[in-house]
C-alpha cells in the first residue's frame, strides 16, 4: 500500500467541497441488515441504469422499424435521456439536503417505472422526449445518491465486494433487457415498453425498504483539504472522457448490427446480451485487480484496452472482434466505476464527506459530458448518411486523451513529490 497522500507537498492545496450536500450520519433500522442494503442500492442501480437508459439500444431499431420515429429522432432520444441523467445528477445532492435520502431514491425508483409505462404511448416526439429525460434523470438521482447512502454502513473490508454488487445491477439491467426485449417485440414495441415497466414495478418493491434510516443535513459549509488536488481534478475530466468513449457502444452498437451490418434485432440483441454479462462481471473482476496493482494502475490498463476496444467495429466486423470489442467495452463500463470510486478514496484519505462530494462532482462531469457528446453523434450520425465508424474512432480518440492525461498527471505528481504515487 502506498504511503499516505496527505504527506505530499501538494497536500497543502485546499478546496470547497460543497456541504450543502453533507450527507448525514447512517443507521440500520432494526431487523435491516447490511446486506439487504445492498440490494437496495442494486436494485436502483439496475432500474435506473441498467433498464431506464440501456434497455432503450435494443428498442431502438424496433422503434424505427415500426415507425414510431426516424433513425435520427430516434437517436435524439436516446440523448434526451442522458440530458436527464445530467440534471438528476446535479440535483440530487442539493436535494438530499432537504429531503430524506430514502424519499429521493424511492421516488427515482417510482419515477423511472412510470417512464417505462408512459413511453409504451408514442403520442408525439415531445412526449416520448419528456419521458425518456424524466427516466434519465432518476438515473441520474439513483447513481449520485444509492451507493454512497450505503457503503458508509459496509465494513471496510467489505466494501469492495458491496460495490461491486451494487454495480452489478447496471450490468443485470443489460442482460434483462437484451433477453427480455426480444421476447417482448413479438407481441409489439408497446409490449415492450409494458414489459419493461412491470419489470421496474418489481425491482421497486424489492427496493423500496431495507435502506438506511437518515435524516436531512443541515450542516453549514467548511473548508476542506484536498490532497493531489491537480490529480483529483485531472481524474474528473478523465472520467468524463470515458463517457465519450462508452457512448457508440452504449446507444449505437445494437443498431449497428441490426441495421448497419443487416443482421437484424436478434442477433443485435444477442450480442446486447453479451455486453451485458461483460458490464456483470466487470466490477469485480476489475475492483479484485485494483486491490492487487492499485487504482492508479489499472485505470490507466483500462483506457489502454478501451481505446482499442471501441474503434474495432471502424475497422472490422468479423464476429470474433466484434465479441472482443463487446466485452472489453462491457467490463470497463461498470467496472471503471469502481475504479474511479477507488481512486477518490485513495487522493482523499480518511475525509468521508470529500470523498462523497468528489463522486457526486465526478458524476456531474461525466452526465456533462455525456449529454453533449450524445447529442453531437447524434447530430454526426444524422448528417453523415448513418456511417457508424466515425462514431467508434471519435470514441476511441476520448480514450487515448484519457490515458494521455493520466500518464502527464500521474509524471507531475511524481516530479513534484518525493513520496512514490504508485497509485
Amino acid at each position: 500500500m502506498e504511503p499516505d497522500a496527505i504527506n505530499s507537498p501538494l497536500a497543502k492545496e485546499t478546496m470547497t467541497l460543497s456541504a450543502s450536500a453533507t450527507h448525514e450520519p447512517l443507521s440500520y433500522r432494526r431487523g435491516a441488515p447490511v446486506w439487504r442494503a445492498v440490494v437496495c442500492a442494486c436494485c436502483a442501480s439496475l432500474i435506473g441504469i441498467g433498464l431506464a437508459r440501456f434497455a432503450y439500444s435494443p428498442l431502438l431499431p424496433a422503434i424505427v422499424g415500426a415507425h414510431w420515429f426516424e433513425p435520427s429522432a430516434g437517436a435524439y432520444l436516446g440523448a434526451a435521456n442522458l440530458a436527464g441523467y445530467l440534471v438528476g445528477a446535479l440535483l440530487a445532492r442539493p436535494m438530499s439536503a432537504h429531503v430524506r435520502v430514502v424519499t429521493i431514491l424511492r421516488v427515482s425508483m417510482a419515477l423511472a417505472t412510470l417512464a417505462f409505462f408512459a413511453c409504451a404511448f408514442p403520442l408525439n416526439f415531445p412526449w416520448f422526449s419528456a419521458w425518456r429525460s424524466a427516466s434519465g434523470f432518476a438515473g441520474g438521482a439513483l447513481m449520485v445518491l444509492a451507493a454512497p447512502t450505503v457503503l458508509p454502513s459496509v465494513s471496510p473490508p467489505r466494501r469492495g465486494l458491496a460495490g461491486g454488487a451494487i454495480f452489478m445491477g447496471v450490468g443485470a439491467g443489460i442482460v434483462a433487457s437484451g433477453t427480455l426485449v426480444p421476447l417482448l417485440l413479438q407481441l409489439g414495441v408497446s409490449a415492450a415498453w409494458l414489459g419493461l415497466g412491470a419489470l421496474s414495478f418489481l425491482l421497486t418493491v424489492i427496493g423500496w425498504s431495507g435502506w438506511p434510516s437518515a435524516t436531512p443535513a443541515t450542516a453549514p459549509g467548511r473548508q476542506l483539504a484536498a490532497p493531489l488536488l491537480p490529480a483529483l481534478r485531472s481524474l474528473y475530466v478523465m472520467y468524463a472522457l470515458n463517457a465519450v468513449g462508452w457512448l457508440p457502444h452504449m446507444i449505437f452498437l445494437v443498431d449497428f448490427v441490426a441495421r448497419g451490418m443487416r443482421q437484424g434485432v436478434q442477433v443485435g440483441s444477442e450480442l446486447w446480451v453479451v455486453f451485458g454479462v461483460a458490464a456483470t462481471l466487470g466490477p469485480l473482476a476489475t475492483g479484485r485487480l485494483a486491490d492487487r496493482i492499485g487504482f492508479g494502475p489499472m485505470l490507466r490498463l483500462a483506457f489502454l484496452l478501451e481505446a482499442g476496444a471501441v474503434a474495432i467495429p471502424a475497422f472490422c466486423q468479423a464476429w470474433v472482434w466484434l465479441i472482443l470489442s463487446t466485452v472489453i467495452v462491457g467490463s470497463f463500463l461498470t467496472g471503471t466505476v469502481g475504479l474511479v470510486l477507488g481512486r477518490i478514496s485513495e487522493l482523499l484519505p480518511r475525509h468521508a464527506e470529500q470523498q462523497k462530494a468528489a463522486w457526486s462532482f465526478a458524476t456531474v462531469a461525466f452526465a456533462l459530458m455525456q449529454a453533449s457528446a450524445a447529442y453531437a453523434l447524434s447530430f454526426i450520425f444524422s448528417r453523415n448518411g448513418g456511417d457508424y465508424r466515425p462514431l467508434f474512432l471519435i470514441g476511441s480518440a476520448a480514450m487515448i486523451v484519457a490515458l494521455a492525461l493520466n500518464l502527464v498527471t500521474t509524471a507531475m505528481i511524481k516530479e513534484s513529490s518525493p513520496v512514490s504515487q504508485r497509485r
